[in-house]
């Protein structure tokens, strides 16, 4: 039942194909960001995963065996920007697997406002970005920050961050939330604030502090080097004076679909959607039949692919898609007409479809790519095809 973009781009992962020791697995489930900094990744973003999406992979996971003894929700965007998937996630992981730590990465703005919520779902720590407590530093670190529903100056935007992440540090602590502070050095723009934000945080009530060197995206036109480890290493002694320095844990994220990291670590996506004896079948949405290049709900038919006597999968039959105009109903017809399938494909989809669909048992993928070589890797040909 994942409901994942095909082509993701990576998040570290470590030992996804052993037991071994329990580990933190990130849930990206944060649709939307609240702050942009200068030296962030241009192009697409990693979309963010249905609450609904995310259980089903963190079960995916525990049924191979894997340990997770931490769920930690953070991006693409910030957990409290948008609260309400935030939330249902947490009410999922603690009716579903109460046994799990529970804990959220964010900026911290709305911190305050969420605290006796969160507390009371069950969250029991806290990750601060928190890369400057001077609005000058800020400044030259961040694009936009964007508190509420609109985009303020800068200058007020700086101001109100770094009121916002004092506050929170305060009331995550106050509730009995572990609160740990994650700082991404900049060289030459916060660098030498590191070990004011280790003591400033730790007069607040922050237990910890893990310091990462900014990284410059891969194929970019590179707008800062990163910092050196020697360089690392004398901030880190720097902190150490306020605030107990942690290492930043590995966690499991997910990459291409429900995949583990497949590029970064060089090992093969085994979680892709499987077929079963009552859902066999591969449902498409093109304009061509040879691309999936349909949003879905521009499609007026689906394709339907799957394997022939012989165990070779392709085209069955084309079947009429619901005539638009009908609200979520269209989508429950949809998953009625598609009863047969474990998947579709298109190349964009909303979220009242994907939600339902997905809880239809039928998986929304979503790729760009040529139809024949995506659907024999669903059925395990591993022979994906370039587009025409």
């Amino acid at each position: 039942m994942d409901v994942i973009p095909f082509p993701r781009k990576s998040n570290p992962c470590c030992n996804a194909d052993s037991p071994g020791p329990a580990g933190s697995i990130s849930l990206p489930v944060a649709p939307r960001a609240n702050s942009r900094i200068r030296f962030a990744p241009t192009g697409e973003q990693q979309q963010a995963m249905l609450p609904a999406e995310a259980i089903a992979w963190l079960d995916e996971l525990l049924g191979r065996g894997i340990a997770v003894d931490m769920a930690d929700i953070d991006g693409p965007g910030d957990p409290l920007a948008v609260p309400g998937p935030t939330m249902e996630t947490i009410s999922l992981l603690g009716r579903n697997h109460p046994g799990i730590t529970l804990s959220i990465t964010t900026l911290g703005i709305g911190g305050g406002q969420y605290v006796e919520l969160l507390a009371e779902k069950g969250v029991r720590q806290v990750t601060l970005l928190v890369d400057s407590i001077d609005p000058e530093t800020a400044k030259l670190l961040y694009a936009w920050i964007r508190p509420g529903r609109k985009t303020v100056p800068l200058a007020e935007g700086v101001e109100i961050l770094i009121s916002e992440q004092a506050r929170a540090v305060v009331a995550f602590t106050w509730a009995g939330l572990a609160v740990r502070v994650r700082t991404t050095v900049y060289p030459g723009y916060n660098h030498d604030h590191v070990a004011k934000i280790a003591q400033r945080m730790a007069a607040l009530g922050a237990k910890g502090m893990t310091l990462v060197p900014y990284r410059p995206a891969g194929g970019e036109h590179t707008l800062l080097e990163a910092p050196g480890e020697e360089l690392m290493a004398t901030l880190r002694d720097q902190a150490a004076k306020y605030i107990e320095i942690k290492a930043d844990p590995e966690r499991l994220g997910p990459e291409k679909g429900p995949a583990l990291c497949a590029a970064d670590c060089g090992r093969k996506a085994t979680t892709l959607p499987k077929p079963s004896k009552e859902r066999p079948n591969v449902a498409v949405v093109s304009s061509n039949g040879i691309e999936i290049d349909l949003h879905l709900g521009h499609a007026i038919r689906v394709l339907i692919y799957g394997p022939r006597e012989d165990g070779l999968a392709c085209l069955l039959e084309t079947r009429p898609a619901p005539e638009p105009g009908k609200g979520s109903s269209r989508w429950e017809e949809l998953a009625d007409t598609l009863d047969d399938c474990f998947v579709l494909l298109a190349a964009s989809a909303g979220k009242s479809p994907r939600e339902i669909l997905s809880r239809r048992s039928i998986a929304v993928l979503i790729v760009e790519e040529n139809i024949e070589g995506t659907v024999d890797l669903l059925y395990g040909g591993g022979r994906k095809k370039k587009k025409a």
